[in-house]
């Protein structure tokens, strides 16, 4: 396998990127400018493309970004805090972007002699993005399957879509992939918030897996406030 690896620079693609280096099936990142607010993921994706010697790959589609407005991630509006199973996080939905950006990679992959498309979607992801979901990248993949029929034969591989995000956390440390350089925080500020969902998802996945987090946060016990909340909502 080499895969072409849709690298956001973020926890989950970056140890995703690691996994498959230390495999030898990293073909090459390819990374999305779609004009989200925490641009400061791209360049974490290029240091993990200059860190594990892989070519990267940098699509602007901001003017396709332009048009799927709504969403806390593209427009002027307030991110939130807590945790991912909580309604409020649906304002951080990006209208079908993951279909998008796979359709794009799919071609790249066929153009570039790459057979393989990865993903780091979990299962973290399921409640509250659809593109997340595992009947998505099932059907996705026979999708292009047909689409790329007689052209080339190019899999989808997301191998955490079954798993929570603590399983990521345990092939970062396994992978020994440098966390604190990965940037997942959806305010794009110096240092992580420790209070957007991604942040409350991240330092909760490293706290379960039992794996050290070095990264800085602004707040970092927030997250056992949105758990603790979460639970207690939870019938």
């Amino acid at each position: 396998m080499k895969a072409l690896l849709i690298c956001s620079g973020g926890f989950d693609s970056v140890t995703l990127a690691h996994r498959l280096a230390a495999e030898q099936s990293l073909g090459a990142l390819l990374t999305f400018d779609y004009g989200q607010r925490h641009k400061k993921e791209i360049d974490a994706a290029r240091h993990c493309a200059e860190r594990l010697k892989v070519p990267h790959l940098v699509m602007d589609i901001g003017h396709i970004g332009r048009q799927l407005s709504g969403s806390a991630l593209t427009d002027d509006i307030e991110v939130p805090h807590g945790h991912y199973s909580e309604e409020n996080m649906k304002v951080t939905v990006v209208p079908n972007r993951n279909a998008i950006m796979l359709t794009i990679a799919f071609g790249v992959a066929a153009a570039r002699g790459l057979d393989t498309v990865a993903l780091a979607v979990h299962g973290g992801d399921h409640f509250i993005y659809p593109d997340c979901r595992p009947d998505f990248i099932r059907l996705f993949g026979e999708m292009q399957a047909r689409a790329l029929d007689g052209v080339a034969e190019v899999a989808l591989f997301a191998p955490y879509v079954d798993a929570d995000k603590t399983e990521i956390a345990r092939d970062a440390a396994r992978f020994e992939v440098p966390v604190a350089e990965t940037w997942s925080c959806y305010e794009g500020g110096e240092v992580h918030c420790g209070r957007c969902g991604t942040c409350v998802e991240r330092i909760e996945a490293m706290a379960l897996a039992g794996v050290e987090d070095p990264t800085p946060y602004l707040d970092k016990e927030y997250w056992l406030e949105a758990v603790a909340r979460v639970k207690k909502c939870t019938p």
